[in-house]
Formats: C-alpha cells, structure tokens, sequence
C-alpha cells in the first residue's frame, strides 16, 4: 500500500505533467517553461503534511517570562533542543489570533552560549567577585550563583538577537510555501499549528525538507539544478567559513560559534590544514553535562575535546530515506544519537555536484557539509540554507504570517522587524 506522502508526491507530477500538455500557443505548439517555473508548480501542488516527521517532533513551550535558568534546566531534563516562546499577557483576549500567542523559538545552545559570554565578561570586569569554586558544581551553580544571568527573563533575550521568528504554518500549505519561508528568512524550523483546538503540532525541519527535494531527482526541473557542479553555484556561508585549529582552546571555538552564530565550527590542523572535526552548536551540551569540560574549557584543547568519548556510536551513524520521521525527531533532541561523532565531520569533495551534498547531509541527519581537496584540506562550509535557496527564485514571494505580538515584544526590547528581518534600534 502506497503512503500519502507517497500518493501527494505522485498525484502532484501527474497534475504537473497535465499542466504541461496545457501550455500550448495559439499554433498549438509548446511553450517552454524553464525549469525554475516548472520545479514551483510542482511543489505547490504538495501539500506539507506529505513531509515526514511533523507530527513525531518533540514540541515544548516556554513563557516569555520564564528566567534563563529555568529554560535551560527544562530544554535540558526533557532532551528537547529548541522550544517555541509563548506569551500569556493577552490569553484570554477574545480577539487575540490564535498564532499571537506564541512569539518567537528559541534554542538551548544559544541560551547556554549566552550564558557563558555573559559570565566571561563579569569575570574579566575587576568590579565584581566570584568565587573561584563557582564552576565546581556544574553550569547550573553558575547561573544560580550569579542572578544577572540566571534570573534573566527569556523575554529579554530578543535584544541578543537568541530568538528566532515565529512563521507558523498549516499541514494544508505547500512544500513551496514552507521552501520559500525557509529560503527567505533565517530560520531553522517552521512551527506547524492546527487551529483552533490542536495548537502547535510539531516541526518542519530543514533538514526533512533537503530529504523531501530529493524525492524530485531524475525529474528533469529538479536534476537540472541539482546535477550541477558546486563550482556552478555562489553560497552565501561558502565565503568566510569559521575554523579554529586544533591547537585552540574549546573557549576559543564557542566564541566563534557565538560570534558567528552558525552551525557549526571546523577543526583544522595548523600545519597541514586536513579538516580534523568540528564543534557543533548540539556538542555545547557536553558543557552542561560534562564539569570537568566546563570548568577547562580555556585549557582543553579543540583536538581533545573531539576525541572526548560522549557516548556515541563507534561508526558514522545513518538514517535511511524511508525514516524520515525517526530522522526529524532525533534532530531536535538534544542527545542526538544519530549525528556523526565530532572528530567525523560531513564532509565532502569540492568538485561534487549539489545532488551529492544533499544525499551526504541529510542520510547524516546534519545541517551542514565541509568542503575539503583531494588532500583534505578545509576549503569550504555550506548550509542547508544554501541549498534551500537553489531551488526558491527571488521573484518569487510568500505571505508571512508571524505573531503579532512578536513585533511588539521586539519594539519593547529596543527591536524592530523590517521585511522580515530583526533590526536593533541604535
């Protein structure tokens, strides 16, 4: 028996190809339709519910005025890596739209990394005094030594730019619709709701989005892009990728991973610039859970710290196409036993084609790719969103529908949103 995303997938190409006997002149001859217009008829004509793993995502709320301290102990005893941020003030307002009340998503690593920065910059100021064992028990003795950060409100941490927007969408909206959210804006998840008595159902990942693309290949729209060299496209991540070396301390690789509030961080050799492994934005949960790690986190260095035993498989792990739910539910854990170990990155060969990058990234269940030589020399990074964006043309827009009371919390906190874009107000 054939699965519904199965028959949407085929029922859309059936539908696509009709379309295609209709673009006829007045002679009777075919109109060319360029690959790009083809690729969107066809996934507007798929609805997101055909993406797996929506409704097996692992779905946690936060409330604007919940303290930092209370948010990362929540992320981090339910393994649950982001949660959306839900604002209570307006309830029981009759006239409040149902997606108002939540106003943003925010992640355990970027409040855990802010946390840190904030601590680092009170240690250096000689104005203030901690104790030297403050560490000893862990990074929750930090946060509840030290209430400037623990006691911080989830609420304020739009001015650190921490929040993500909240651009919901419905299972009956199209893969195109979601693609073109995803391209446009910096967002890693689009939260799905169910109006009005569901609420917020799950996620649709990045991640099952690349996997669901790829159920286009050897369609001739879809082969067209993606069969092309990577040498033939320019990605925005692809022009200052983030390294440390390995001689670096762990500290010096999460500054980056702040700093650049990316994905991912490379670990190079000094000497021979092989790619030895990365930091990723899930490995700063060995901080929380590890007090040896914490505490030298300015002495281990970044080699160390990859070869740490965390607990996962000896091998590379995979995840077969077909389990697509599986895959979705385990990228937004925080104990993701299905990500490859720190000291063996995603990588992959300059000169392959995007087709291969999107089959290498999401049978790892990653959101990113190295690029190395053929002496495997760290020559590149690309994104998921790299490659979202070579399928979504810019003529193309979408109708954005984000809390309103989003906008509102951002202008409160010295922030506004202009063309969907967060802008701190000088």
């Amino acid at each position: 028996m054939q699965s519904k995303k199965t028959v949407d997938v085929l029922s859309a190409l059936e539908t696509a190809s009709e379309e295609k006997e209709k673009n006829l002149n007045n002679d009777g001859h075919h109109v060319q339709i360029d690959s790009g217009s083809a690729l969107q008829q066809f996934l507007d004509r798929i609805p997101i519910s055909s993406i797996a793993g929506i409704q097996s995502s692992p779905v946690l709320e936060l409330k604007a005025g919940d303290t930092v301290r209370d948010a990362i102990h929540v992320l981090y005893e339910k393994d649950i890596f982001s949660a959306a941020i839900v604002d209570v003030s307006d309830s029981n307002t009759a006239s409040t739209r149902f997606s108002d009340r939540y106003i943003g998503l925010i992640d355990f690593t970027s409040m855990v990394l802010w946390c840190l920065e904030e601590y680092d910059k009170m240690k250096n100021d000689t104005m203030e005094k901690y104790p030297e064992d403050i560490e000893e028990d862990g990074f929750f003795s930090i946060l509840d030594h030290v209430p400037q950060i623990g006691q911080t409100k989830v609420c304020e941490l739009a001015k650190s730019f921490l929040w993500e927007p909240f651009f919901p969408v419905n299972m009956d909206d199209t893969v195109l619709h979601a693609l073109l959210l995803l391209s446009k804006h910096r967002l890693h998840v689009l939260p799905v709701i169910q109006q009005p008595e569901a609420g917020l159902i799950g996620f649709v990942t990045q991640n099952a989005l690349v996997q669901h693309l790829l159920q286009s290949s050897e369609l001739e729209w879809f082969d067209s892009i993606a069969d092309k060299n990577l040498s033939d496209f320019r990605f925005e991540s692809q022009e200052s990728p983030s390294y440390v070396y390995g001689d670096q301390s762990v500290a010096d690789a999460l500054k980056l991973l702040w700093q650049n509030q990316n994905c991912a961080v490379g670990v190079v050799d000094r000497q021979t610039k092989k790619l030895l492994g990365n930091v990723r934005n899930g490995d700063v949960y060995n901080l929380v859970k590890n007090n040896e790690i914490l505490r030298n986190r300015t002495n281990l260095t970044v080699e160390e710290f990859i070869h740490i035993e965390t607990g996962k498989r000896d091998t590379e792990p995979t995840i077969k196409h077909d389990h697509g739910a599986l895959l979705t539910a385990a990228s937004l854990r925080l104990k993701n036993s299905f990500t490859p170990k720190m000291d063996l990155p995603v990588a992959s060969k300059e000169n392959g084609t995007l087709k291969q990058i999107m089959e290498h990234i999401t049978i790892t269940n990653s959101s990113f790719c190295f690029l190395i030589n053929d002496q495997e020399q760290f020559t590149g990074f690309l994104t998921l969103r790299d490659i979202i964006l070579q399928f979504a043309p810019p003529c193309v827009n979408s109708t954005i529908h984000g809390g309103g009371f989003f906008e509102l919390a951002l202008e409160q906190s010295g922030c506004q949103v202009k063309n969907g874009t967060m802008i701190r107000r000088s």
